[in-house]
């Protein structure tokens, strides 16, 4: 499968979410949607960045956007993640990593010279119109959702 560039459709997605109910990339059209990658709810890194975009959030929906989080992690996990942090974005939830192979973010990862799957930290902006719009692989957290909030708004 080739790698998604910036100006190419997205893929399409339906994941079980948060909460118990099911997020899709069709039931958003005509919204701009922050899909972000995470490797593991409740470690440091992933649980500041889904804090900074919570604290965004309004920023985000005034903007016409919608931040989904996605990870490996199952339903139940998200929820207790939410509940601990207090996070104000959607996560869902890829347990078959489908949408996290269409994506690209299904990488080989290699941790004290141990190699295995998991997830790239990866963020893609999706149009109203369903194509990508800028795309962040390898992601920094820090100060990164205020810099996808910019791309939002300069949309």
């Amino acid at each position: 499968m080739s790698e998604l560039i910036e100006g190419s459709l997205a893929p399409h997605f339906d994941l079980p979410r948060d909460g118990g109910k099911n997020v899709s990339l069709g039931g958003l059209a005509g919204n701009t949607v922050v899909l972000y990658f995470y490797p593991k709810d409740d470690t440091s890194g992933c649980t500041v960045e889904a804090i900074d975009f919570t604290a965004l959030a309004g920023e985000f929906a005034k903007a016409g956007a919608v931040v989904i989080g996605v990870s490996p992690d199952p339903v139940k996990a998200h929820d207790k993640f939410i509940a601990k942090h207090d996070l104000g974005v959607i996560l869902a939830s890829d347990e078959e990593k489908t949408v996290l192979e269409a994506y690209g973010v299904w990488k080989e990862k290699s941790m004290y010279g141990r190699k295995y799957m998991g997830v790239e930290r990866s963020t893609f902006v999706i149009t109203a119109d369903g194509r990508i719009a800028r795309i962040w692989r390898k992601v920094k957290v820090p100060g990164h959702a205020q810099e996808v909030l910019d791309v939002v708004k300069a949309l």
